[in-house]
């Protein structure tokens, strides 16, 4: 576990998972989001975008958090280890509704600078339809992948457990 992707949808925890992870292993954490979303939630040029995500990939160790399924195919080539977290669709609201309430006003530790926290039509409709849109997709993509670590967890029991059992990692 040098190489490792986490993904999901909005709201599962991608970002908490990755940060406590990388704080047990010693290794870096790069958030998708703070290189895509730029200040007052401008997106990045495409280009840049990837070869940002290129150039993290060559180094010899990394947590990389986040979705992106333009660039996904990439960064499953490269990870040795790919955490899917599967959460209820109610979860991750649930979640998101919190996460708003717990940053208005603030910019997340995990986003691009100048965005701050906030929730539209567009990112709710997201991810009510993340886990019958976008979740078969990645599972597909997921099946295909041969000679690689992948953990999918349908709830944070389940990634406690885990963790438990691997070094007595505490995860929250």
């Amino acid at each position: 576990m040098t190489k490792i992707m986490i993904i999901g949808c909005p709201g599962s925890g991608k970002s908490t998972l990755a940060t406590q992870l990388g704080s047990h292993k010693n290794l870096p954490v790069y958030h998708l989001d703070s290189f895509f979303w730029g200040p007052g939630w401008k997106a990045i040029e495409r280009n840049k975008f990837i070869e940002k995500q290129k150039n993290i990939m060559k180094k010899p160790a990394w947590i990389i958090d986040g979705n992106y399924g333009a660039t996904m195919n990439t960064r499953l080539k490269y990870a040795d280890t790919i955490i899917f977290l599967h959460y209820s669709t109610t979860r991750c609201l649930y979640r998101i509704i919190k996460r708003r309430i717990q940053y208005h006003g603030q910019t997340r530790p995990d986003m691009g600078k100048d965005c701050k926290e906030k929730i539209d039509w567009e990112f709710v409709h997201y991810v009510l339809k993340f886990n019958k849109v976008q979740s078969p997709t990645i599972l597909e993509k997921l099946d295909s992948v041969k000679e690689k670590q992948i953990y999918i967890f349908k709830n944070p029991k389940q990634l406690r457990h885990f963790f438990h059992q691997i070094k007595d990692i505490s995860i929250d």
